[in-house]
């Protein structure tokens, strides 16, 4: 009898997809080059992952019978297309070719991190996160040691703005307790307080929000069973390292606190118009009921003319834009999707920890960013998915020696 393994899924692809999701929008004009400034590297980035993950495919064994619970990419497929279709009514001051440009992207991401998952899950994921580890280390160090604080006093890095640096530090903590919980060890947990300091440096209060909300809720889940003494140890631990922080901190960190999270959300209850932008979104829906104001038409019949590039909430930028058919094929596809990942599949761990990772973004997504910029509540999405649908391996599919002593027994 000759046992036959499944090949691992290679690493090569999933590295590309997770830089080119992490890159966002990137032109070589912004490295000086501005003779290539048509040269978008997300679209480079984007087909060599594609052709990694066309040999990964080909290396892999045909999947055995029975239906995969996939009604919420065919959703989600259908929903993009909307969107692009929604260009052909747009008002002439729209941007419907980036806009396009990146619906086209985001689409493609979301299938091909679901794709490349569904080949490994937990390898997929536990690979995602220690580049998502990574990522926020350099990150978090570029903007602290090298960047330092913009003209408001908020710290990104890489020319990337606050709003998209938080998402990468709250990422970098989820990533953090994912690799945690998957080795066994603390050591991960130790580069939480930089992760922490860095998303407060951002200035992005509905960052940390967004996240405090998932923080919540992950505690919520797992509180029977926590144990007394690792709870008080990381607690004293936080609170050792706020303390430290704030002692140690040149004036222009704790001025940044003082400035924003207590004079202007507290005393001031300054929101950066944002509820002055969303009534107008509002105002827009109501005005477009049934297909929207069609791709980009927000910024064609309002940015435009108050200098907002987009509704900074993604819901309501799809009512502005795409109307009840629109709200209706983005409920469907999350509908579908909480369906499928309920209960975590064969692999709830990894599911519950994209999972995570996905609301997360989702969240912040209500509060900034336009649909490009939600890729990664997207691409968590499918990886989620992926590991909730995908087959549970034998319990000694990871044990190739001791396999091939039974065979030979």
């Amino acid at each position: 009898m000759t046992v036959r393994h499944r090949p691992r899924i290679l690493l090569a692809p999933g590295l590309l997809l997770v830089l080119t999701a992490i890159g966002g929008r990137f032109t070589l004009d912004r490295a000086g080059f501005a003779d290539l400034a048509w040269l978008d590297l997300r679209v480079i980035g984007l087909v060599a992952a594609l052709a990694g993950l066309v040999v990964d495919l080909t290396r892999r064994s045909r999947p055995g019978p029975g239906a995969r619970r996939e009604g919420w990419l065919v959703a989600t497929v259908l929903f993009v297309l909307f969107q692009i279709a929604s260009a052909l009514w747009a008002p002439p001051a729209s941007r419907t070719g980036p806009q396009a440009l990146g619906l086209v992207l985001l689409a493609a991401l979301t299938l091909a991190f679901y794709h490349w998952t569904l080949g490994d899950p937990d390898r997929a994921i536990r690979f995602t996160f220690r580049l998502f580890f990574l990522a926020a280390i350099v990150f978090a160090l570029a903007a602290i040691l090298v960047d330092g604080p913009g003209e408001q006093g908020r710290y990104s890095a890489f020319g990337g703005g606050p709003n998209v640096f938080v998402r990468i530090q709250i990422l970098g903590v989820i990533s953090a307790i994912a690799l945690a919980r998957y080795s066994r060890r603390v050591l991960p947990l130790l580069v939480t307080p930089l992760f922490l300091l860095a998303a407060v440096l951002s200035g992005s209060r509905a960052g940390l929000l967004a996240g405090g909300v998932v923080g919540l809720a992950a505690l919520g889940r797992v509180r029977g069973r926590l144990r007394p003494g690792p709870v008080i140890a990381a607690g004293a631990l936080l609170g050792a390292a706020a303390a430290v922080v704030w002692l140690a901190a040149p004036p222009a960190f704790t001025d940044l606190f003082r400035e924003r999270f207590v004079e202007q959300t507290v005393h001031e209850r300054y929101l950066s118009d944002r509820t002055g932008i969303w009534a107008a979104a509002v105002r827009l829906a109501v005005e477009h009921p049934v297909a929207g104001a069609g791709l980009d038409g927000f910024y064609g019949l309002v940015g435009v003319n108050r200098m907002v590039e987009y509704p900074h909430n993604y819901v309501l930028a799809v009512a502005a834009e795409g109307g009840l058919i629109g709200l209706g094929l983005l409920a469907c596809a999350v509908i579908l999707w909480a369906g499928t990942v309920r209960g975590g599949g064969a692999r709830p761990q990894s599911t519950g920890l994209a999972v995570s990772a996905a609301v997360f973004v989702a969240l912040s997504s209500l509060f900034s960013g336009d649909y490009y910029d939600a890729r990664l509540a997207w691409t968590f999405a499918a990886m989620a998915a992926a590991a909730a649908v995908a087959r549970a391996r034998p319990a000694n599919a990871a044990e190739p020696a001791r396999e091939r002593q039974a065979v030979g027994r």
